[in-house]
């Protein structure tokens, strides 16, 4: 399919994992995509492999953010779909009684302060166009509680789904729709690496996705290519979830 043909897409946190994964995905539909991440390595890797553009930018700082989409506009004219991924979820963000406050301001101003930095300066490009589709990647532990805490990660996808609403719902009128993308636990670096130091907090997780199995990237980037795509055109406000059945279900399948 080529639903994104010449669109611009400029995606964060896209040198690894279901960054990196869209990357590929919106390349195939025909998307000029710009990658941006912190990473200079992997964020220029990612950007040769779908005959993209990088951007180094670091997503909290909003003469980095202002920078990147301008830099998209003067390369290929248009800025049509932004998908505000870059996210961490770091050690030391765990049960409310153990976090320190570093760790809570930290995830906070990656995972959330980064997406109402994306969404403020990609939205004025889409109303003078008419059009555009911002996701957001929100999370599952946004609508669900768990009591495997990570309470600045937990608290910061909740802000990105009730923005994403309130934003969906504002510029709706002018063709600018607004999602919260909300995946389950996806198999990624991230993921790989916060399980591998707790082997039991995956498995206490795992038992709970119905499908029996966590995401891979790809499947996440395919949901992101509908929503960016016109297939989705009368979706917006929404929280768009991709868990696996997990927000679902009461009892799992044995």
């Amino acid at each position: 399919m080529q639903r994104l043909q010449d669109r611009v897409a400029v995606i964060t946190g896209a040198g690894s994992g279901i960054g990196l994964a869209t990357a590929r995905r919106f390349a195939e539909e025909g998307a000029r995509v710009v990658c941006v991440d912190v990473d200079e390595e992997a964020g220029t890797k990612a950007a040769s492999e779908v005959g993209g553009l990088f951007v180094r930018a670091d997503v909290t700082s909003e003469a980095d953010v202002e920078r990147m989409y301008q830099t998209a506009f003067a390369t290929y004219g248009s800025v049509d779909v932004a998908f505000n991924n870059a996210g961490i979820s770091p050690p030391d963000d765990d049960s409310i009684l153990e976090t320190g406050l570093d760790a809570w301001r930290r995830v906070q101003e990656v995972n959330l302060t980064s997406v109402y930095l994306c969404c403020k300066h990609a939205i004025p490009y889409m109303r003078r166009q008419g059009k555009g589709s911002i996701i957001n990647t929100a999370s599952f532990v946004a609508v669900m509680g768990s009591a495997t805490s990570q309470i600045s990660y937990t608290a910061s996808k909740g802000g990105v789904l009730a923005m994403s609403r309130e934003l969906g719902v504002q510029f709706a009128r002018e063709g600018v729709r607004v999602n919260a993308l909300c995946p389950g636990p996806v198999n990624t670096p991230l993921l790989q690496e916060l399980f591998a130091k707790d082997p039991e907090r995956a498995q206490r997780r795992l038992v709970h996705v119905p499908v029996g199995r966590f995401a891979e990237a790809s499947e996440i980037a395919a949901a992101v290519a509908f929503l960016a795509s016109d297939d989705s055109s009368f979706i917006t406000a929404s929280e768009f979830l991709v868990d696996g059945g997990i927000s679902g279900a009461y009892v799992t399948p044995l």
